[in-house]
């Protein structure tokens, strides 16, 4: 399989992943699963992390990348070799957008689980919409959740929710980081031939 068919394979996890950040990111414009208004919300979700930069810009690499398989050996003004290289080098291009997309994605998770989400809280017999936490001190101490008040159960909403994007946003910069190398050698090498990967056995 040539540096396309390894590409392809990037393309198949990288849509399903840029699916999941999106979902992940709408469900905390719902903190602790009820609509509240926009200043009842974290501002790191308003940020679009997941829809932004694991989402949409996400998008655009793995559409070029599930499609290399196809392109990367069409040639171009009738040369077949010049066809390869250009598209892995382009593709290059691309992983590098993914990178920035999944890299701001991954940024605004880590503000947010270390900030804390927002929250009702009781302050000298008045509430408030405050963060009560303060660098992450809560990820440990789980007695600090109790005093968010309201909405119910926000702490592990945000948290699971957050972490999951970190996660995922991890992943991506890594098979995005993974396409940049593999595009570099196919475009030096422009033979599909030369560059084996996901199991392949080194032919188209």
């Amino acid at each position: 399989m040539c540096c396309g068919g390894c590409a392809r394979c990037l393309g198949v996890i990288l849509i399903p992943l840029s699916i999941l950040c999106v979902l992940a990111n709408i469900l905390l414009f719902f903190p602790g699963g009820t609509i509240e208004i926009k200043d009842h919300i974290s501002d790191e979700v308003w940020y679009f992390g997941g829809i932004l930069g694991s989402g949409v810009l996400m998008v655009f690499p793995a559409l070029v990348f599930f499609g290399l398989k196809n392109n990367d050996c069409c040639g171009c003004c009738g040369n077949e070799n010049c066809g390869k290289r250009f598209a892995m080098f382009s593709s290059i291009i691309f992983a590098a957008v993914g990178i920035v997309g999944a890299g701001y994605n991954f940024a605004v998770s880590v503000l947010a689980l270390n900030r804390g989400p927002k929250c009702n809280i009781d302050v000298s017999n008045s509430t408030q919409w405050i963060y009560p936490f303060n660098n992450g001190n809560y990820l440990e101490d789980h007695s600090l959740w109790k005093i968010c008040q309201f909405p119910k159960s926000i702490v592990p909403w945000n948290l699971t929710l957050f972490s999951l994007l970190l996660l995922m946003s991890g992943i991506q910069l890594i098979l995005c980081a993974i396409q940049a190398i593999n595009g570099l050698f196919g475009a030096i090498c422009g033979d599909c031939k030369c560059c084996g990967c996901c199991g392949g056995n080194g032919t188209v």
